[in-house]
């Protein structure tokens, strides 16, 4: 059963919005969603946006009850400038994005994404693009080392990748079951113990996120956002690892403190004005008894940002 993270939370962070149009930029099983318009009046509109074809299909059965108030495009987030102002010309009142790979995703052995499952090494969230299978055929073995140190933040990369290049000249890597164990062999036994973790969580995190590009269209996404919020608009963002709510908090810095003048300087006189206000200066967590009946949401951490009147150049 597919849980959304962090509702009530997600919940308070729109209540005071009654009208205007509220962008899901991934919206999957539109379980946030259904609860936003359920929660607020019928002036209150919602576009969904998904890479993946079947979470729109999915998504389109539970927003039923509210058709006429549903615009589902399949796009990346990135996207996100190219649909809000022909659906609100003012804007956008909220904008959610819940990061990461939903529940139905990993929880579908085909989809490639877990290693609890044996199927196809895919780890593409839509239909296009490299699969991972493939891109593990061509990898050069620093390059390797390289995503699965970088994204992964996986200390034995190195290790791991020598391991998969060697193993990858006896037979091609084709299945989530094949990788998940050759990792697995590169690990000591020392360090399989010592971590709470499976041993190729990180090297699965690492590639995932280059096949689908998570991090660059998080960037991109990240510059077109606070031009796509009407004046008051909120933007709502969870993420699930550093390296994600990093660049969520850089940017939501950036954006609610824009002066480039030199410290040493009394009054600020680069003319830059906030573009957001944030109402907490730390990310939110959710509660010890979601985590309890939901664990994957342990790693959730979920960020606001209030636009203001200032114009986005």
């Amino acid at each position: 059963m597919h849980r959304p993270v962090m509702l009530a939370e997600v919940l308070e962070a729109f209540r005071p919005l009654s009208d205007g149009l509220i962008v899901d930029c991934t919206l999957g099983a539109a379980g946030h969603s259904r609860e936003i318009l359920e929660a607020g009046t019928e002036n209150l509109r919602l576009l969904g946006l998904d890479r993946d074809k079947s979470a729109l299909l999915l998504a389109q059965k539970t927003l039923a009850p509210f058709k006429d108030r549903v615009q589902l495009v399949n796009t990346t987030f990135d996207h996100i400038d190219e649909h809000v102002f022909s659906v609100d010309p003012k804007g956008a009142a909220g904008i959610l994005m819940d990061l990461g790979v939903s529940s139905m995703q990993f929880d579908q052995a085909q989809r490639g994404f877990s290693f609890r499952f044996d199927g196809p090494l895919d780890m593409r969230m839509g239909s296009v693009g490299q699969t991972c299978a493939e891109w593990l055929a061509e990898v050069e073995e620093a390059e390797l080392a390289r995503v699965i140190k970088t994204l992964g933040e996986e200390p034995l990369a190195r290790r791991i990748a020598k391991a998969v290049v060697k193993k990858r000249q006896i037979t091609a890597f084709t299945t989530t079951g094949q990788l998940a164990e050759t990792v697995e062999e590169a690990y000591p036994a020392a360090a399989r113990r010592k971590s709470k973790l499976n041993p190729a969580t990180k090297t699965f995190m690492a590639l995932r996120l280059l096949i689908n590009d998570e991090l660059g269209q998080l960037e991109r996404f990240l510059e077109k956002a606070p031009s796509c919020l009407r004046p008051k608009g909120r933007l709502v963002v969870i993420s699930y690892h550093s390296l994600e709510d990093r660049r969520v908090k850089k940017a939501m810095q950036r954006w609610a403190n824009p002066c480039t003048c030199p410290t040493d300087l009394p009054v600020c006189v680069c003319g830059k004005k906030p573009l957001v206000v944030l109402p907490r200066k730390k990310s939110m967590s959710p509660g010890d008894r979601e985590v309890e009946e939901n664990p994957r949401a342990r790693s959730a951490r979920m960020r606001i940002a209030i636009r203001t009147e200032v114009p986005a150049i």
